[in-house]
């Protein structure tokens, strides 16, 4: 190895013993040592470099990989969870200034959900970061389990020129604030992008509001496989203040002593009755056989999106472009009853390109949302369908907008449907292209009330 400076602030990973030809033990402990002195740390001579556990990353740090460079993980320490990880996420402890630039990660079947911080789930993992930098990453080989990167409680991330083909989700946020996911190509079986401010468990460290960003010029391609996800999964909660007596099952929420605590059990159906109050200020206690894992001490009631848009969209997959949801089922239940109702906002899909000829959903719904706005976009056979879920909260008023649009559908098409009774719609068409004589559109109330204003054949007003 060549004798390194450490008081310069650029290093070059292979003078501390960053190698293609080491083993994945020898290499992380080698990219530690030079990451550890923060600055520029270069990766410049093609190859693979095999890594065997997670390296750290302080703030202030920016690392680039050259091309021709490929980091794969292997098991040769047993599995592990990130290949990356910012030191703070550890301590839930602000880092700033961190950059990852021509990332070429092999998974290499090595695939393990839970890691050090319960809930983080990437390959690549923020957590309490601010001003992130992920630009030029690839990742062809996604498991099962984990997700490509997984940012959570954040302010200022810009992800940008990414490729993700897998199984599991491709860029998946948790709380946060101001971000931008830009120039993505996405084949997955799962989730391309995942907004949850809410999540199972075991899918996000921390619960709150994502807001203030936008999502633009992504490809969501096709594959040989039944879909399970959506381009854009956009998930809501609500949560209620510890009570004696309450039933709780996997990954509910509560509020006590000042802090967020979660049920951390199998995912089986199982109800528990808690009698005993959760107190404790870190990690998981078992009370009355329920496993209670500290959360946070952020407090807020409820979970959602809002302010995001997304613009330039190509949906070659057919599958629910868009979701707007709670989850209710073994995994989780994102809203316990009687909680505050989240209220999901101002979410804009411009530039939406259906590409794909299958009649399944553009976008549904099934939370509180105040308006919807869709400009400049194509549709085919792809209506909005509100559905029921077995909660009763009142799901007040949601404003559909939709603004120089193309209907490309030759026939007659179901634009709006609804699903929930007692839910009030106002559906607002303007400046609309149909692209055949035979097109006409139609909108199903069910026990709701579809308002319409609209310039469409069909619902002409």
């Amino acid at each position: 190895m060549i004798p390194h400076d450490p008081a310069r602030r650029f290093h070059d990973a292979a003078d501390f013993g960053f190698s293609p030809d080491a083993d994945g033990t020898e290499n992380a402990e080698a990219l530690q040592r030079a990451v550890d002195l923060g600055g520029t740390v270069t990766i410049s001579r093609p190859g693979v470099y095999s890594l065997a556990r997670t390296v750290t990353i302080g703030s202030d740090t920016a690392l680039v990989f050259g091309a021709g460079v490929s980091v794969r993980k292997v098991a040769d320490a047993g599995l592990f969870t990130q290949v990356f990880l910012n030191k703070g996420a550890l301590t839930r402890t602000w880092d700033r200034n961190i950059s990852i630039h021509g990332l070429n990660l092999i998974v290499n079947g090595v695939d393990q959900a839970v890691g050090d911080i319960y809930g983080l789930r990437g390959q690549v993992g923020f957590f309490y970061i601010r001003d992130l930098s992920i630009t030029r990453f690839r990742c062809l080989d996604l498991g099962a389990t984990q997700f490509a990167i997984h940012v959570c409680t954040f302010e200022d991330i810009i992800i940008d020129d990414v490729m993700v083909t897998g199984d599991k989700d491709g860029v998946h946020l948790g709380p946060g604030t101001r971000f931008t996911i830009r120039n993505g190509v996405f084949k997955t079986l799962d989730d391309a992008v995942a907004l949850n401010g809410h999540d199972y468990a075991s899918g996000s460290p921390e619960l709150g509001w994502i807001e203030n960003g936008v999502v633009e010029n992504c490809h969501d391609l096709a594959d040989d496989k039944d879909p399970i996800g959506f381009f854009c999964r956009i998930l809501a909660g609500g949560w209620t203040d510890w009570q004696e007596g309450m039933e709780v099952q996997n990954s509910d929420s509560v509020i006590s002593k000042g802090r967020i605590y979660r049920v951390q059990a199998k995912p089986d159906g199982t109800f528990y009755q808690s009698v005993t109050r959760p107190t404790h200020e870190s990690g998981s206690q078992v009370l009355d056989g329920i496993n209670w894992g500290m959360v946070q001490e952020t407090i807020t009631y409820t979970a959602g999106v809002r302010n995001v848009t997304f613009r330039d969209i190509f949906l070659e997959k057919p599958r629910v472009a868009f979701s707007i949801h709670f989850d209710d089922g073994r995994y989780s239940r994102s809203y316990y009853p009687g909680a505050e109702v989240p209220r999901q906002e101002q979410i804009h899909l411009d530039g939406i390109h259906v590409m794909h000829p299958e009649p399944v959903d553009f976008l549904s719904i099934d939370t509180p949302v105040d308006a919807v706005n869709v400009t400049n976009s194509r549709i085919l056979e792809n209506r909005i369908r509100f559905h029921k879920r077995d909660i009763s909260i009142d799901h007040q008023v949601t404003q559909v907008n939709m603004t120089g649009c193309v209907f490309a559908h030759d026939g007659e098409m179901e634009l709006v449907r609804n699903e929930i009774a007692g839910k009030e719609i106002r559906l607002k068409t303007t400046a609309s292209i149909e692209l055949h004589d035979r097109f006409s559109a139609t909108v199903d109330s069910g026990q709701g009330n579809i308002k319409t204003v609209s310039d469409l054949t069909g619902l002409t007003t």
